[in-house]
């Protein structure tokens, strides 16, 4: 578990990420991060769009299922 401590900047409260936050993300100053609410109330922090991967599984889904046709559309 790290801990973060959250702070005031401007009209603004900010949590800061340390080094190994940043690390652990695989994510710089100036990238975006998104922040999902889980059914038991927690947050977890993320360096791609979640929505984003279920759209591409789906379509890896269909591309194998429809292989055949893909190719002979190629």
């Amino acid at each position: 578990m790290i801990e973060t401590k959250i702070r005031k900047v401007g009209n603004s409260a900010v949590m800061t990420l340390t080094t190994e936050m940043l690390t652990i993300l695989d994510v710089k100053e100036g990238d975006s991060l998104f922040v999902v609410r889980s059914d038991d109330g927690a947050l977890k922090i993320m360096a791609h769009d979640p929505s984003v991967a279920q759209a591409l599984a789906a379509a890896e889904i269909v591309m194998d299922e429809n292989r055949d046709l893909l190719k002979a559309l190629a």
